[in-house]
């Protein structure tokens, strides 16, 4: 899975979170993100329903899509998103158990971590993507700062209050690997148009800020 995510983050590295989905709604606004060029998709398990919410866009994009959960709390709620076909496991936090939970159940896991502690216990217990969380209250900075002792095979996802223009260049461009975008995106019972639309003008920014990311590292 690790392949497909790396795959993935590089071709458009943003996860589209879509907390407070409806199982009724799910496959509808996958779909319309999916089609905006954006194929990884979280959904956060304190929204209603959210084992059924990944099964059904598992059952009809996961072989197009990576999806997964969010918000992720226990080992047993680990077990039901990988009952339910998740691939990926977002934590708000940093918890070695949980890590090695997923590990073992083939879901690739990417805690939450603010400080230079959590960071590298995350990465010792077996993750390799790192989710700064909340990203902008902590800032590029302090991403910058723990990168330079983490190893190399480290990658640092920012999430939580990004989503102008401004803010995902700024993030890509100072070594982001990737970002995790909410409401930017989707809010509950937002209509997939409204998604669509959203989810376009976000892949739009991204491609802009990599592709700019990629002729300054070539000068």
């Amino acid at each position: 899975m690790t392949a497909e995510l790396d795959a993935w983050i590089d071709k458009m590295p943003i996860i589209a979170i879509i907390r407070g989905v409806l199982p009724s709604q799910a496959v509808d606004v996958g779909t319309a993100i999916y089609e905006a060029g954006i194929g990884i998709i979280e959904v956060p398990l304190n929204s209603p329903a959210p084992f059924e919410s990944i099964k059904r866009l598992n059952k009809t994009l996961g072989d197009k899509c990576i999806i997964g959960c969010g918000t992720l709390l226990s080992n047993e709620n680990a077990r039901r998103v990988a009952d339910a076909g998740g691939k990926i496991a977002i934590t708000p936090n940093t918890n070695p158990s949980i890590i090695k939970c997923c590990i073992d159940l083939g879901l690739t896991p990417i805690p939450g971590w603010a400080t230079p502690t959590e960071a590298l216990l995350a990465y010792q217990a077996g993750a390799r993507y790192l989710k700064l969380f909340p990203a902008a209250t902590y800032g590029v900075k302090h991403m910058q700062a723990v990168r330079a002792v983490l190893p190399d095979d480290a990658k640092i996802l920012a999430v939580g209050g990004i989503g102008s223009s401004k803010a995902i260049k700024e993030w890509l461009t100072a070594g982001a690997c990737g970002l995790g975008i909410g409401s930017e995106i989707y809010n509950a019972g937002r209509n997939p148009s409204e998604v669509h639309q959203r989810a376009l003008e976000i892949a739009r920014a991204t491609r802009l800020s990599c592709s700019t990311y990629t002729e300054q590292i070539h000068k």
